[in-house]
This record gives structure tokens, sequence and C-alpha cells, in this order.
């Protein structure tokens, strides 16, 4: 059977390229006679896999030394509680609310300490990034949260928020190495891979060295301790090893091409293609304000249910899968992964074309 167009929200498109040369090595990896799944993570093999794969990550966004790389477990959301429990030294923080994900984070982070919401688009269906450059915040607030890429609505960060000198912590997931960033502007970005990097299983922090403390919430588990993890070089415990082997052959993948200036430069054409057919139809509308949109996740209607359900399936029998928006919006969604080839975005427009004039 041909490979479809996957246009899941995550676990999301890889490159085929990965993911053949995985295949070429599932029973032998570089001639060990085993394959990465089988073998010891404190071996030298894995050893020199985790610690490839961490220098290419920071080639890659520049990561400068006084910031860790952490290969961890739990996902993106075991971080919504590691956060608060190692960051909440005054017990308190700033949530920007800006859709489900963060939402989530905030509710997490209640848990632990005085958590507020000092900005939300929840008004408008999470359909726009809330205004930042001046916004309210506690002058004991030990960071300042956001999600930057709302996978869910589509919506993106493009200016970070003013945090007036208060720790920036940012859950990347959705646009994680889509574009090159700025990473000393953070002091804590991370996210879980499933969407631009591996397979799910793992997340990655990329944490300022300082943050990383011995004073953390009283009650936090050891293995939520972030210096328990980068005492032991993200080997505390047996790791997601395949799945981290998958990611470092993911950044080699995206250094072959040129880095993120270009996979930057790449996602914003396929996006564009996208965005500019939707801008011009009369049946389908895109449900993200404009200049808060994603070039990851595009979610979009017709504006009739039933007519958004027979295009799922419409869509299905044409190689075009996943593209049903999330059960709490509705609708559909397209994400453009840096895995989706640019004919992929030209098939889906291709075929919205066709639908619409059968619809319309």
């Amino acid at each position: 059977m041909a490979r479809v167009y996957n246009f899941s929200a995550g676990p999301a498109v890889l490159p085929e390229a990965v993911l053949k040369e995985a295949a070429d090595e599932m029973l032998d990896y570089q001639g060990t006679g085993m394959s990465v799944m089988e073998m010891s993570h404190r071996s030298k093999a894995f050893e020199n896999i985790i610690t490839s794969a961490e220098a290419d990550l920071r080639d890659l966004l520049s990561i400068p030394d006084d910031y860790a790389v952490l290969f961890l477990q739990g996902g993106a959301s075991q971080q919504f509680a590691a956060i608060p429990m190692n960051l909440m030294v005054n017990g308190k923080a700033d949530y920007i609310v800006s859709g489900s994900w963060s939402k989530k984070a905030f509710k997490e982070a209640e848990l632990f300490g005085d958590a507020r919401c000092i900005a939300s688009s929840e008004d408008g269906n999470f359909s726009y990034i809330p205004d930042c450059k001046d916004l309210d915040i506690d002058a004991d607030a030990d960071y300042v949260y956001i999600c930057e890429n709302e996978t869910i609505y589509g919506t993106k960060y493009h200016e970070l928020p003013n945090t007036k000198g208060k720790t920036l912590v940012a859950d990347v997931s959705s646009c994680f190495l889509s574009e090159p960033v700025d990473i000393t502007k953070y002091g804590v970005m991370y996210g879980g891979v499933q969407k631009n990097i591996g397979p799910a299983g793992v997340a990655i922090d990329i944490i300022r060295k300082d943050l990383i403390r011995d004073d953390v919430l009283e009650g936090t588990p050891t293995m939520l301790k972030w210096k328990t993890q980068a005492d032991n070089d993200s080997l505390y415990n047996t790791p997601p090893a395949y799945g981290i082997y998958i990611c470092g052959k993911v950044f080699k993948w995206l250094k072959s091409l040129g880095g993120l200036e270009v996979m930057g430069q790449m996602n914003r054409e396929k996006a564009a293609i996208l965005y500019d057919f939707l801008d011009s139809s009369d049946l389908f509308m895109g449900t993200a304000r404009r200049e808060d949109r994603s070039i990851m996740n595009v979610p979009f209607i017709t504006g009739d249910p039933k007519l958004d359900e027979l295009f799922v399936a419409e869509a299905k029998k044409n190689g075009i899968e996943s593209i049903k928006g999330h059960r709490t919006v509705g609708g559909m969604r397209a994400s453009i992964y840096n895995a989706m080839p640019k004919a992929g975005v030209e098939a889906l427009v291709e075929f919205m074309k066709k639908f619409e004039l059968e619809h319309k």
C-alpha cells in the first residue's frame, strides 16, 4: 500500500529517509548484532547515540553551554507538574492561557502554589493570542508560562511576551525545530517530540542551568527533579532509548537540509499554500486570527458540521489521513510539520478545490 499524506497532530509524520534508515538498522545497529530497541542504555553504542543527539540539537538551536538538555519520559504533560515543582520557590507563577494545553498546564500548577492566569483568549474560543506587551506580572512570580504554539486552535506567538524580567517557560511541542529561535530568551523551553521530532514517549527540556536546583518543592518525586536528570545526563533510569535514537536521526536530517533557517523557509512556504487557498475559498475558512496563525497547525471549517464530516471521509479515500479537527473544536485540522512534504499540502489544497466545486 502506498504511503498516505498524514496530517495527524501527533504522533505525526516522520521523514521518510529517517524511517528507511531506522528500518535498515532494525535488526543490526552498526554491527552490534542487535536492535537499538534491545541494547543496554549503559552500552557504549547507546552512549554514542544520546551524546550525538544532544550535540546535534545544540548545534541546530545554538544552545549555549549554560543550558542543560534533558531527554525525559512522560511527554510534555508530565512537565506540567515538574515545572512548578522545580521552579516555584516563591510559590507563585503567572500563566498566559491561549488554548487547551496552556489551560491544562495552568490547572496543574494550581495544585502546587499560587498560579495566576494573567491573560486569556478563552473569550474568543482561543482563536487568538492575548496581548502580552504590558501584563500584570506578580513581582514575586517565579516564572511566566506560555504554550508557544497551540496545536488544537492553530495559534502561535510571533512575538514573545514581555515578562518584565521574569523567567519565561515555554511549551514548544508543536513548533519545536520548525524555525530558528533565540534560546537565551527562555529560561525553560520544552516539548513532547511526537509532532516534529520523533515517536511519542520522549520530552526534551532545554533549561538554563541556574534554574536546576536542590531547593525544589517539598515532596517532589526524585524522577521529576531536573537536578536528578541533569546530574545523570538523562540516564538516571532506563530512558526512552529507541525514541531518542529516532530523534537523533531527525536532528541529522534537519542538518542535512541546511538547518532551521532552511526548514523555517520551507514551512512558511507550505503554510502559505494552504492559507492562501483558505483566504480565497468560498466554502472553507480558517478559524485562527490571521496575525496569530500557526505555520504548523491549520484548523479550518466549512460552517456545516455535516459537510465537515463528509470532507474528512472523502479525504481519507483520497490518501489524506488524520485531517479531522480535535474533538473539542470539530471541523478539520492540517498539521503540516517539518516532515510533511510540500507535495502533501498541494495535494490537500487540490482536493479541497475539487470538494468545493462539488459542494459549495
